[in-house]
């Protein structure tokens, strides 16, 4: 004990009597520089400046440093600084060549282009590095979504491995990967919500798919049984900048945005950025469309050295078709879509069946630095999903010619999501036992206000391959039966902790604990209950090349809360949460100056717990499996190239169910298979900035019931682009599914035959 204390007595005065050095790195013209080098020259010590130039070292020695700069092939900069004990001194370079000077020199060296970079504070909500993180994750950069002319989230996200999107029946969007199915449920960490409304991606910087069940730091409002997808806001910097996009292509395909940056005040305390988007498109199919708008406003507020305040928001507006759902009655005689004798272009609702919902997001984040090693970090967010009305269509195949057209209607609806989350982040060491800890406080809200709907209705039944009539809403409306439902409140109370030890500069142990209370409340007759969850994480790294490769493993867990249940006895079953229980073991590398980064691991992910049905008596002892492997392939090994490759496998398989027919049968959305491929070069010579890309994706076929009898075709799209990007503007083409394949997502939607776009692009 005695030993013990004096150690803490010692390791607290060196951390008050340790000083610091942070700074910037800016071009002549005042733009941040992201990727510099920046070394204390005599202690042997390297950082990278961030993406608003930023550096800092902590825990140095109190006395004369020798501070140098390095960036490309420039002449480096070096300066001398004196600091004291307990005290941090700001220092700041300028490279003197202007932004559009460095540019030239970044597309002659291939190394502004940042994709392999999985820099975040967000996956494991403290500073880790990719090698000290035992959990997989894909990191998908701006630079590769300008790449690839990307629009919209489905397109976005084909570019992590495994990973396969669909659009829900309510118009929002669904991931899949590992064998669950995920919404777009995070927006920097916090929880948000696209499950009606969708969204736009014109304010994301990077979308971040987290791989494996993540309820220990995410909770189970935000994390699927597959992992959590976050999107990764714009943030405001210190210099001003404006981008403009114009896009254009196929199906009337008309977008524009803009992106406008300022300082607010002379000491550049005070930083502002907006994003803006317009999206007017047409359907392939003959009726359809989607027209959305999008306005995201952000601020920051730098009160002192200390404290800083981030402001966001976003306000979006769409009104569109929502894609007609198919089922297939058992009789039918069909086993995939291909079989169908409706032509592929032709819808049988018309476009007056639409949807109009809008989301209202609003984040507020307070960053206190408490001191060198300590960090508090204050957030609040409000998540609005509104749908004024949604008219959902729906067909039921009899036979390859003959289907039941039903039409459903929704809204208005309300959906009120309110958060609230505390964390702390803390560098300490017992001994020579290095910690990175977290502990964290969450309260989450969610408020059902208002839902009404109308039932499904059925309008007739059409042979397809006679002349028909498209429904119109007014058929619609004559006949549906609207009515009010309450929706009951919930409230979720939690606390959670994580260390990362480091017994070693290679290896580590990461130790995470969730504690989750969920409640919901009675509305009308029906009951009210409460749940509590335990959530663990376990995971372990080993550099076996310092900074260069590791080998990892982890033991992760999610979970689901299920009402109680009243038996035909009478008697009320009271459930556990649903658990997911995933075990998982890889390897990691960064080669080549860390411009090129690789993963792979195997996964087993088990339900054990979930409900199912005995002689009309519920049990909870149903089971499934998933299990697999992810491999990905990411950056820029060479000068002017691109590179992004993955492959994922997946068995997902029912165990144990209350229907013993299934029991072994594949689970449904869960393709087999899936790779992704996608290359470009740009010159470095004559031409610089001329560029070309390819692009592949393949989904093997993946069954849609769970009698294993109906599936969906696997499939293999082809997507090219031509390119010539400059310091002050970019003009790119691209050409989707180039041979023009007819095949459907894992939700059973027909896809758009070949496509083109293109998009102009200002800088100022």
């Amino acid at each position: 004990m005695i030993l013990a204390a004096v150690t803490l007595l010692t390791f607290t005065a060196q951390a008050q009597n340790a000083a610091s050095i942070s700074g910037t790195v800016k071009t002549a013209d005042g733009k941040p520089l992201e990727g510099v080098t920046v070394s204390v020259t005599e202690l042997k010590l390297s950082t990278s400046t961030t993406d608003r130039g930023e550096f800092r070292f902590k825990r140095l020695p109190a006395g004369t440093h020798k501070i140098t700069t390095k960036y490309l092939s420039l002449q480096s900069d070096a300066k001398e600084v004196t600091v004291a004990a307990g005290q941090n001194t700001q220092v700041d370079f300028v490279m003197v060549e202007t932004l559009q000077q460095l540019e030239e020199v970044s597309i002659s060296s291939g190394r502004t282009k940042t994709i392999a970079s999985k820099r975040s504070d967000y996956i494991a909500r403290m500073p880790l590095k990719n090698l000290e993180n035992p959990q997989v994750y894909t990191v998908i950069s701006k630079e590769l979504l300008k790449e690839q002319l990307s629009i919209d989230i489905v397109s976005a996200v084909q570019n992590t491995p495994g990973a396969v999107a669909y659009t829900f029946p309510a118009g929002g969007v669904g991931i899949a990967f590992r064998g669950f199915v995920s919404g777009v449920n995070a927006r920097n960490g916090m929880e948000t919500s696209a499950s009606r409304s969708s969204l736009d991606i014109s304010n994301v910087e990077r979308i971040e798919v987290l791989k494996g069940p993540s309820g220990t730091l995410f909770g189970a409002a935000v994390s699927s049984f597959g992992g959590v997808v976050n999107l990764v806001t714009k943030k405001p910097f210190d210099t001003t900048s404006v981008e403009v996009s114009y896009t254009a292509g196929s199906y009337n395909l008309n977008r524009l945005t803009a992106d406008v940056n300022t300082p607010l005040n002379k000491d550049k305390t005070v930083l502002f950025r907006v994003n803006l988007a317009a999206n007017k498109e047409a359907s392939f199919l003959s009726y359809g469309f989607n027209n959305t708008y999008t306005i995201a406003p952000s601020l920051i507020y730098k009160s002192s050295d200390k404290l800083t305040f981030h402001f966001d928001a976003e306000l979006f507006n769409a009104k569109g078709t929502r894609r007609t759902y198919n089922t297939y009655a058992a009789a039918s005689g069909l086993r995939t879509p291909a079989e169908l004798q409706l032509d592929y272009t032709t819808s049988m609702f018309h476009d007056d069946n639409n949807g109009k919902t809008s989301a209202s997001k609003f984040f507020a984040q307070a960053e206190y630095v408490i001191s060198d090693n300590w960090k508090s970090t204050t957030l609040f967010s409000f998540v609005g999903e509104d749908v004024d009305y949604s008219y959902q269509s729906y067909a039921n195949w009899l036979s390859p010619t003959r289907a039941i057209r039903q039409v459903g209607m929704w809204g208005p609806i309300s959906n009120n999501f309110t958060n609230l989350q505390q964390n702390f982040n803390g560098k300490f060491s017992t001994g020579i036992i290095k910690h990175n800890f977290l502990g964290g406080l969450n309260y989450r809200y969610y408020d059902g206000s208002r839902r009404a709907g109308g039932n499904v209705v059925t309008l007739d039944t059409i042979n397809v391959t006679s002349t028909f009539a498209p429904i119109r809403r007014k058929a619609v409306d004559a006949i549906m039966p609207l009515y009010t439902t309450a929706i009951a409140d919930q409230q979720t109370m939690s606390a959670y902790a994580s260390d990362v030890i480091s017994f070693t500069d290679r290896l580590s142990v990461m130790l995470s604990l969730r504690l989750e209370r969920f409640e919901r409340k009675k509305v009308g007759n029906t009951e009210g209950y409460k749940q509590t969850a335990l959530s663990p994480k376990l995971g372990l790294v080993y550099q076996v090349v310092k900074d260069k490769v590791s080998l990892f493993g982890n033991y992760m867990n999610g979970f689901q809360n299920l009402a109680p249940v009243t038996q035909p006895d009478g008697n009320v079953l009271v459930l556990d949460p649903v658990y997911a229980k995933q075990y998982e073991g890889g390897v990691k590398a960064e080669l080549i100056d860390k411009k090129l980064s690789m993963t792979a691991s195997y996964y087993n992910i088990d339900i054990d717990n979930a409900t199912r049905t005995e002689a009309n008596f519920t049990v909870q002892d149903g089971k499934q499996r998933s299990k697999g492997v992810d491999i990905e392939l990411i950056g820029n090994p060479v000068a002017g190239l691109t590179l992004v490759a993955g492959y994922a496998y997946n068995d997902n398989r029912i165990i144990k169910s209350s229907n013993p027919a299934i029991e072994g049968n594949k689970a449904t959305t869960s393709p087999e298979n899936v790779a992704n491929f996608w290359a470009t070069y740009t010159l470095q010579n004559r031409l610089k900035g001329l560029g070309l890309g390819f692009g592949v994706n393949y989904a093997d076929k993946n069954f849609f019931t769970a009698d294993n009898t109906f599936y969906m075709p696997s499939y293999t799209v082809y997507s090219g682009t031509v390119f010539y990007d400059q310091s002050k503007w970019r003009l790119g083409v691209k050409l989707n599914n180039i041979s023009g394949k007819k095949y459907w997502d894992i939700g059973g939607n027909s896809q758009a035959p070949r496509n083109v776009m293109a998009s102009l692009s200002f800088r100022f």
